[in-house]
């Protein structure tokens, strides 16, 4: 899996994408929380849930349903009042792509069994041709004495600048649409 920090760090990117309208920091919040929610699932090991299991690490919480069903449950909960359909939309979408690309990210990892897409209609396990972001430890002792430098080091290429690019390009963009109207 990439860290929590990686997976965070798409979300606060694209927050700042314009992609909905209206800045708030609830929203941002939640995007946060969904782009890490799909790891709660990593409590199975403690539990005895096998790895490849349907509930195991990488399984459901990480399918493209999981992130539509999680994403239309917050949005009904939390930012159902006032907005008009386009605005809504624009909201899922970023709530939706917050929680998905979680599971993009651990698919361009290099350990794993790799993530259960479209489960619960195919349960097997898939990754990107392209994997290179070095797989988290699960463990957070792990992460601090030693094999977590060595993530951020890799997670700091292969995401975040991308993130920092997503930022800039959205921001000409929105500079040259303004300076058009």
């Amino acid at each position: 899996m990439a860290s929590a920090f990686g997976h965070a760090a798409v979300s606060l990117a694209l927050n700042q994408t314009g992609l909905v309208k209206q800045y708030s920091w609830r929203l941002m919040a939640c995007g946060v929380v969904l782009s890490v929610l799909p790891d709660a699932d990593s409590v199975g090991f403690t539990l005895g849930v096998p790895y490849g299991s349907f509930w195991g690490h990488r399984g459901f919480s990480h399918s493209i349903l999981f992130a539509v069903l999680i994403s239309i449950f917050t949005q009904v909960l939390l930012f159902r009042n006032g907005k008009s359909l386009g605005e809504a939309i624009r909201v899922f979408l970023f709530l939706f792509l917050s929680c998905v690309s979680h599971s993009i990210l651990d698919a361009m990892t290099t350990g794993g069994l790799g993530v259960a897409f479209f489960s619960p209609f195919d349960n097997a396990r898939y990754f990107l041709p392209f994997r290179p972001i070095k797989v988290s430890p699960i463990s957070i002792n792990a992460f601090f004495n030693g094999k977590g430098w060595a993530v951020i080091q890799s997670e700091s290429i292969w995401i975040g600048i991308p993130c920092i690019l997503i930022i800039i390009c959205s921001r000409i963009i929105s500079s040259s649409y303004r300076k058009s109207e």
